[in-house]
């Protein structure tokens, strides 16, 4: 399959680059900085750009089958850029015809289904404090891909950690089987299943130890 990664130089972007390499997918990584990418595969096309910039994001979903986005706020970044780049990624998608967007958010991000325990409510609450920007981000970028009329699933986390892979998790809604935690490892796994699962097409799961 031919998929384009966003945010491919962040902390979960490498795991999805390296995992979906070892697939045998041809991956074009979408990046700001093409020095940050370490890995050279002779399926891996590296491409600058911002997400921000309408024309660069088409150019670099032109000719693909998929998309994924582990877009994040990293320091100098705008306040939406959640929210604006994923637009313009719903925007290309929809003008070239590709259909699948596997999207990542956090699980302070609510859906339909949860039922937060205590601890949820309490994390839920300090990070509306702490992150308000990142928050309503997150939660402005969901409303951007439920609309789109793809063939979308957004994948929430919770605390994330640089834990090895162990191919083992829970998958289901915050406070109903969901956890605290899980490795970007791990869940970069699972985004890449979306990819041709239609077990979770058009839902929110969260996915936890």
């Amino acid at each position: 399959m031919r998929l384009v990664i966003f945010g491919a130089t962040g902390r979960t972007g490498r795991h999805l680059v390296e995992q979906a390499l070892g697939r045998g997918h041809e991956v074009t990584a979408f990046v700001r900085d093409p020095s940050k990418v370490r890995l050279f595969h002779e399926r891996l096309s590296v491409v600058r750009g911002d997400v921000m910039e309408e024309g660069a994001v088409e150019e670099a979903i032109s000719g693909q089958e998929a998309v994924v986005s582990a877009i994040g706020h990293a320091r100098g970044a705008p306040e939406d850029v959640q929210t604006r780049g994923t637009a313009n990624i719903v925007k290309a998608m929809k003008r070239h015809g590709v259909g699948r967007f596997v999207s990542l958010t956090g699980a302070g991000v609510r859906a339909e289904g949860d039922e937060p325990k205590v601890v949820d409510k309490v994390f839920g609450f300090l990070l509306k404090t702490l992150q308000r920007d990142v928050i309503e981000d997150a939660a402005n970028h969901v409303e951007v891909v439920r609309k789109s009329g793809l063939d979308w699933v957004i994948v929430r986390g919770p605390r994330l950690t640089e834990g090895e892979k162990k191919g083992e998790y829970r998958v289901g809604n915050v406070g109903k089987n969901s956890g605290t935690r899980i490795s970007r490892a791990d869940l970069a796994e699972f985004m890449l299943d979306q990819l041709t699962s239609d077990d979770y097409l058009h839902q929110m799961p969260v996915v936890s130890y």
